[in-house]
């Protein structure tokens, strides 16, 4: 009886090892492999060495993948070109007239800046060093800082190109196109409830976000402020319309917009002079150091994938999960909440590789539009940056924050911004339209 057990739940052995293992900090890609490799023998013995090649060979040699290393050098690059800095100054004068403008501000480049690059810690770190000083030396409340400026970081995880649209539409079957044109309406909703928000505090705490005095925006006209908002606009947009564009049309997949957009970040560097030998190989260095990340993370899960998989537990899942007496709402909203608690712990990528290939075929089972739940996916996992104690987006603010702002004063920052998070996914989730409707009037789907 008890071995039968063991048998039956090995699965689940399994996935509670993984996830015990990664609490007490072990690298995550080791940790995923070793313990798939470790019951993969319990489970089928050394055959199971001649199941696993092909299947991790078949994850390699996947075209669309392909998309993700260019998508990192496109971000990377965009870091080094300096436009994150020239749109920063340029929007705040843009929106200096009214209370909180400076934080509006942020806001609308983190939006831009996720439409350019898609990396979260490039926009968080960069928009770090630019603006939470210039924030604080406008008397900024230093919650309100932090929290505008992790929260608009993150915006870059949903706002297409995104690398987890990217990794979540090759795990759930879904056309990475169709999601990048679903995932527009739900940023959108998102930059404005962040933008909605800080309106209503600017105006109910007032001393939180002052405006700037008169006499500085006096010293530029109106006719240098349009001239500077062209110049700093043009090229990022110019080339979110070329990526971006390009898919939607149909001209291009999203691996060969990616590599337009690498071209075209690396063009944008070089007109703003920085391009040079050191740059290149720096570019180059991290993007390599963060698409191996990404596939030997991917190479573990894959295994660990085929282990479950072998095991039954995809079954086993499925038949707790359906046994559950809430019906298709209230599973999803079990499967929601997995995975909003899983992202105090645990990383995007690990989440996205451990948790959805268990998580949403369930879903798809009872019915579930997959692109919608994607996006879901996508938005919740979003979250994951933003909450403690293992936010990324956190830490990377924290790295380039000056000495003055406590990591007491992000945590207290970000805590509107995950409430605001919850009320997008919910409008998600009660109007699936604002993911389908896009993608059936542009794309036919």
């Amino acid at each position: 009886m008890i071995e039968e057990l063991f048998w039956e739940y090995l699965p689940l052995i399994m996935f509670t090892c993984v996830f015990a293992l990664l609490l007490l900090g072990y690298p995550v890609a080791f940790t995923i492999g070793g313990v798939a490799l470790f019951f993969g023998l319990i489970g089928f013995g050394v055959d199971f060495f001649n199941l696993m090649p092909l299947r991790i060979w078949g994850t390699m040699t996947n075209f669309t993948l392909l998309a993700v290393p260019l998508f990192i050098y496109m971000g990377v690059m965009l870091e080094k070109s300096g436009l994150a800095e020239e749109l920063l100054e340029t929007m705040s004068l843009v929106f200096s007239r009214i209370k909180g403008g400076l934080a509006i501000s942020v806001v609308f480049v983190g939006a831009l800046m996720g439409a350019s690059t898609g990396i979260v810690g490039a926009t968080v770190v960069t928009m770090g060093l630019l603006s939470v000083p210039t924030m604080l030396r406008r008397n900024y409340s230093i919650p309100l800082t932090t929290g505008t400026v992790a929260a608009s970081g993150t915006l870059g995880q949903i706002i297409p190109p995104s690398i987890v649209l990217v990794l979540l539409g090759d795990i759930m079957n879904v056309p990475i196109g169709d999601l990048f044109v679903g995932a527009v309406i739900p940023g959108m909703i998102l930059v404005f409830l962040y933008i909605l928000y800080i309106f209503i505090i600017s105006h109910i705490k007032p001393q939180w976000a002052p405006p700037i005095p008169q006499e500085e925006l006096d010293d530029i006209s109106k006719k240098q402020l349009y001239v500077r908002v062209i110049k700093a606009l043009l090229p990022p947009l110019t080339l979110m319309l070329t990526v971006l564009g390009s898919i939607f049309a149909g001209i291009a997949s999203p691996t060969e917009a990616a590599a337009v957009g690498s071209v075209g970040a690396t063009v944008l560097t070089a007109m703003h002079k920085k391009l040079n030998m050191q740059i290149l190989k720096e570019v180059m260095e991290t993007t390599t150091q963060l698409t191996c990340m990404v596939f030997i993370i991917l190479v573990g899960a894959t295994t660990l994938g085929l282990v479950f998989r072998g095991l039954d537990g995809d079954s086993l899942i499925r038949n707790l999960i359906l046994s559950l007496p809430f019906g298709k709402w209230g599973i999803l909203f079990i499967v929601m909440s997995i995975i909003f608690i899983a992202g105090f712990f645990l990383d995007f990528i690990e989440i996205t590789f451990i948790h959805v290939p268990v998580l949403a075929p369930i879903m798809i089972h009872l019915g579930v539009n997959p692109l919608w739940l994607a996006v879901l996916i996508a938005v919740n996992l979003q979250t994951s940056f933003l909450t403690p104690p293992f936010g990324f987006s956190l830490f990377y603010l924290k790295g380039v924050c000056p000495p003055k702002v406590q990591t007491i004063h992000i945590y207290k920052g970000i805590i509107p911004f995950v409430i605001i998070q919850i009320i997008g996914l919910v409008i998600i989730s009660v109007f699936p339209e604002t993911v389908t409707w896009l993608p059936h009037v542009l794309l036919g789907d």
